[in-house]
């Protein structure tokens, strides 16, 4: 008798929550065409956007990005010397990695 009571009380609550879902749904539905309806209406009756000339364009900042680069690129050998005099890398590593870096 207690495993059919469980049983029935396990299809009320879901029965009552698969409502409850639906009517949430379909009222946040309504909502939102309401919504949707709304913006229409408004976009409908807004102005145009004015046109403006394009911008000009920009100066190449690229002497800054290559100095940049090129540092970062020392940067980058120093660490490999550094990992190499520690005898973490070896010689093969090393001129590995330095071909990589400098694009060899």
């Amino acid at each position: 008798m207690g495993l059919l009571r469980g049983v029935a009380r396990t299809a009320v609550v879901a029965g009552t929550a698969t409502a409850v879902s639906n009517r949430v749904s379909r009222r946040q539905a309504g909502r939102w065409a309401a919504q949707d309806d709304q913006a229409a209406a408004q976009q409908q009756y807004a102005q145009p956007p004015q046109q403006y000339a394009a911008p000009p364009a920009p100066v190449p900042a690229a002497a800054p990005a290559m100095a940049d680069d090129m540092s970062s690129k020392i940067d980058q050998l120093k660490e490999l010397g550094a990992l190499k005099e520690q005898g973490i890398l070896t010689e093969a590593e090393f001129a590995e990695q330095k071909s990589r870096i400098l694009g060899t």
